[in-house]
């Protein structure tokens, strides 16, 4: 982290699920935002290659609600591969209607984060801090995304805006056992490019959730092998 004030915005939705890696079939939601995926959301809205988002805290503004929904999904993953195989075999391709199967969910509903986070340039020139932050305040203040942002499926549309200074964590606090951080790429070698997950111990403290600095040391890649990565949502295998 940085001596720099970190950069404040408030994100909302009507529904969330950030699933818990170990639930293969059914999806249930960590009871609060995953740093990857309060990275995610600000990657869709300012992201540059030259600097790397670092999640400080997330507070939790609304109180927890779960929701159970069913949703008609399809088993097989989209892929280049398949799809080329279809085209050479003349098999018409792929039906939805065929592949189909119903998978429960649980999720969150009606949740508000106020996410805290340093810009982190790869090269450590003073300016650049100011830069970025300064760019990335401009682009909340007028509404501006890169993607629209969600809250861990893409069905879920995610909304953001600048704190307007009312905004208080709930005054709780609980263990929520091991969350998933981020994930730790292969930098040289043969396995290069490969990832393995990285979890830690996470709890609430007053309605805040804090990420430990030294995560992010275990996770940082630099610049010249460093690929835009999409965060984790229910699409992403672990």
């Amino acid at each position: 982290m940085t001596s720099f004030t970190p950069v404040r915005v408030k994100v909302w939705g009507e529904y969330a699920c950030f699933t818990r890696p170990e639930m293969k079939v059914e999806r249930v939601s960590y009871d609060v935002m995953t740093p990857s995926a309060a990275r995610g959301v600000l990657e869709a809205i300012f992201w540059k290659p030259e600097f790397e988002w670092q999640i400080s805290s997330i507070h939790v503004l609304n109180p927890l609600k779960r929701f159970s929904l069913v949703r008609n999904e399809i088993n097989t993953l989209a892929s280049k591969s398949a799809a080329s195989s279809w085209e050479k075999d003349g098999r018409g391709g792929f039906f939805a209607d065929q592949d189909r199967t119903q998978r429960h969910s649980l999720v969150l509903r009606d949740v508000a984060y106020l996410i805290e986070a340093d810009v982190m340039p790869y090269q450590q020139e003073h300016g650049l801090f100011a830069k970025f932050r300064d760019q990335f305040r401009r682009r909340v203040a007028k509404g501006q995304c890169l993607r629209q942002p969600y809250l861990g499926c893409r069905e879920f549309t995610a909304h953001f805006a600048e704190p307007d200074g009312t905004e208080q964590a709930l005054p709780f606090s609980m263990e929520l056992g091991r969350m998933l951080f981020d994930m730790r790429y292969v930098r040289e070698g043969k396995k290069q490019g490969e990832a393995t997950p990285v979890f830690f111990k996470a709890a609430l403290e007053q309605g805040v959730l804090k990420v430990p600095t030294s995560l992010y040391e275990e996770t940082r890649v630099p610049p010249p092998k460093r690929e835009a990565r999409r965060y984790l949502d229910d699409e992403s295998a672990v």
